[in-house]
């Protein structure tokens, strides 16, 4: 990808999300991405005490939670 930074490229490749990844990718915040982890309604991992989300799964969450025109 021209132009692109390495730790652009490098964040689009790896398999797991922080929070605030997440909440930037789906353009929320911080605070209201834990409260839909903590929920239960964005898919998550735990290692630890840290919290990891899935690129790949949080992706086919957002296909699973699109409603209108296909």
């Amino acid at each position: 990808m021209a132009g692109a930074s390495p730790r652009s490229q490098a964040g689009d490749e790896r398999l797991l999300l922080t929070v605030r990844e997440t909440a930037q990718r789906l353009n929320l915040g911080v605070t209201l991405t834990y409260e839909l982890i903590g929920q239960g309604r964005i898919p998550h991992i735990r290692l630890g005490r840290a919290v990891r989300v899935p690129r790949q799964a949080l992706e086919v969450w957002i296909a699973a939670n699109t409603r209108g025109a296909a």
